[in-house]
């Protein structure tokens, strides 16, 4: 008997039933179980022979990857210039920079009141002409003396005074310009300038304050000059080196960073390394917190699929791999090491085959699946077909019943 025939004998089966739950007053509800378990049963032998439509996916390519055990070490974004600017000459404050006032290098932060300096500047400067003024005088008085000494006109004893004179002249012009050149520097120190371009982040000391030598004033921080700050274990210095790039996450971005320097020193209580990483100037805020990758063994190559392409059960962990180009082929894996968004897996799979990244989930053995782009769209256009619910219908209007022929 063919199947379009037993399709037929169960629908007249549930139409006699429907009949006669219609000529009885009370309908019974054990008599509705043997209707609805037909119903079943015929839309079951439909659906087997008309077959499930293909289930849309997407895939990647397994890939022979080039990977590296790692850790997460978390690390913060510090500049490599950051002072406290503290004044050198003592004074009272006159002027200083608002909080996040932007500087170039030897723009004035602060200014210290130099009045008294100005006026010793000026007495100094009398103090270098008067003794120049001397020293002119006895390098002509030496000259005499000795002119007068060779003619037997003056004694031994006087030449010799004079000359210390002279010499002694020769060393108070030599201090008084040193002092003089000592008051312009405080003087020039009396303004204090940005040894490094950057941004004023905080004032140390109010405009009025008399402030001494080495007091703070302000602090200064370089924005464009960025590193990474990060410290791990000792036990996994052996597997960085400076000038090898490290994976970083700041947020939700993703990005390499050259290490600049480590530091192998720890101590007794922490026993870690600290790690410096080179960053671009403004690529992210100064204090943000990251995410480092810091290797713990040495590179080795595996093949390693999207950590979406992994399907977990209770069972164990699968992928769903696409055989004769149009059906699924699931295959238990067990994982290994991860580098991102990359997962090693270890089983029954080779590099250059598709694998299921979305849709794999509900997918059974051998099902036939329709791949899809990224964005949603099909690879190849697939055929119209109509839901395969359309393919039985049941219509009822009154007591008639319509019948579709299921093919």
């Amino acid at each position: 008997m063919s199947p379009t025939v037993k399709v037929r004998q169960r629908r007249w089966l549930a139409l006699e039933i429907y009949e006669k739950l219609m000529n009885t007053r009370v309908i019974n509800l054990s008599l509705l179980y043997p209707l609805v378990l037909v119903m079943s049963l015929t839309s079951s032998v439909a659906l087997a022979q008309r077959g499930a439509p293909p289930a849309p996916v997407v895939v990647a390519e397994v890939e022979l990857r080039t990977m590296v055990a790692t850790v997460v070490m978390p690390g913060t974004v510090l500049s490599r210039e950051d002072a406290r600017i503290a004044t050198e000459i003592t004074g009272r404050l006159m002027y200083i920079a608002d909080i996040g006032t932007e500087v170039a290098k030897g723009d004035v932060l602060a200014e210290i009141d130099n009045s008294r300096i100005k006026l010793q500047l000026a007495e100094l400067k009398a103090q270098v002409a008067r003794a120049k003024a001397r020293k002119v005088f006895l390098q002509a008085e030496e000259k005499r003396i000795i002119q007068l000494s060779k003619k037997k006109l003056t004694s031994v004893t006087l030449v010799e005074q004079t000359r210390a004179d002279r010499q002694a002249a020769d060393s108070d012009y030599e201090i008084s310009k040193v002092r003089l050149q000592q008051t312009a520097d405080d003087l020039e120190r009396s303004h204090i300038r940005a040894p490094f371009p950057g941004v004023v982040v905080a004032r140390l000391s109010n405009v009025g304050e008399r402030l001494a030598v080495g007091d703070e004033v302000l602090r200064l921080v370089n924005s464009g000059s960025l590193e990474i700050v990060t410290r791990a274990p000792l036990q996994y210095i052996a597997f960085s080196s400076p000038g090898e790039e490290l994976s970083v996450t700041a947020g939700d971005l993703d990005f390499n960073a050259v290490i600049r320097s480590l530091v192998a020193v720890g101590n007794e209580r922490t026993h870690v390394f600290e790690m410096r990483l080179d960053l671009p100037a403004n690529f992210l805020p100064i204090g943000q917190t990251v995410r480092v990758r810091v290797p713990v063994a040495s590179q080795r190559q595996a093949l390693a699929v999207p950590r979406d392409a992994l399907v977990l059960r209770g069972t164990g962990t699968t992928i769903s791999l696409i055989s004769n180009g149009d059906s699924a082929r699931k295959v238990m894996v067990t994982t290994g090491i991860s580098e991102l968004d990359w997962i090693e897996v270890k089983g029954d799979l080779q590099a250059g085959e598709q694998v299921i990244i979305r849709g794999a989930e509900r997918l059974r053995p051998g099902q036939k699946v329709s791949i899809q782009n990224n964005n949603g769209s099909p690879d190849s256009t697939p055929q119209s077909s109509r839901s395969y619910t359309d393919d039985l219908e049941l219509e009822s209007n009154g007591d008639n019943v319509t019948e579709e022929t299921v093919d």
